[in-house]
């Protein structure tokens, strides 16, 4: 699984404009008991962490991960600051995720569920809608290998390469069959448990999901 470089994310960022109207996405994270991903518009996956604990939340994997680790020593080919559509403000390109996840500069969360104003509210509507093509990837691969719903009787190792070989070809079946077509987001869904655990936000990534917030309600 080829990482994106800098082209590939602006592609991926306009495509998510495009169909979900969040700006400057480049993809949906998530965690499945099948571990942490990154999908696309299209549901493919972009970036995988097969092999944590259990036990960990998936924010805890999400911090564990290669992906976080590349994200935050600024080698992940992310492009610089970019203008939000229609206005004279920049804002950066970032991931987004659940509650689960932390509040980075290249990452956003929803608003904490409690005391929501219209404005925190409008934002997680936008972001849970956009979130859920992660959902889907995850539906979709389970329901076409349904080995991923139950624990695989092998060794570790090898467990971890199914796991990976089962993105791969997930990836080639929705370029090859455009199997989205013919899917039923609704029947495919996973169920969701979103941690509640709450970690202290850096200011700067603070402000940069006001931002994206005056641009969802404004």
């Amino acid at each position: 699984m080829k990482p994106p470089m800098e082209e590939e994310f602006r592609e991926t960022a306009e495509m998510f404009y495009k169909k979900w109207g969040f700006p400057n996405c480049l993809g949906s994270v998530d965690g499945k008991h099948i571990r942490i991903a990154v999908c696309d518009t299209d549901c493919k996956f972009t970036f995988i962490e097969v092999g944590a604990f259990g036990k960990q939340s998936d924010g805890g994997t999400f911090r564990m991960s290669v992906l976080y680790d590349k994200m935050v020593k600024g080698v992940l080919h992310i492009p610089e600051d970019d203008f939000l559509p229609g206005t004279a403000v920049k804002a950066p390109f970032v991931f987004i995720g659940d509650e689960a996840y932390p509040l980075l500069r290249h990452m956003m969360k929803p608003f904490a569920r409690r005391n929501l104003d219209c404005s925190n509210e409008k934002f997680n509507k936008v972001l849970s809608r956009t979130r859920k093509t992660v959902e889907f990837a995850f539906g979709i691969a389970a329901a076409k290998w349904q080995l991923l719903n139950k624990p695989i009787e092998t060794k570790v190792e090898t467990a971890e390469l199914i796991v990976k070989a089962v993105c791969i070809l997930h990836n080639m079946i929705v370029d090859k069959e455009n199997v989205l077509n013919n899917v039923e987001y609704r029947d495919v869904l996973p169920g969701v448990q979103p941690s509640r655990r709450n970690n202290a936000a850096p200011a700067e990534a603070i402000e940069i999901r006001n931002l994206f917030k005056r641009f969802f309600n404004e």
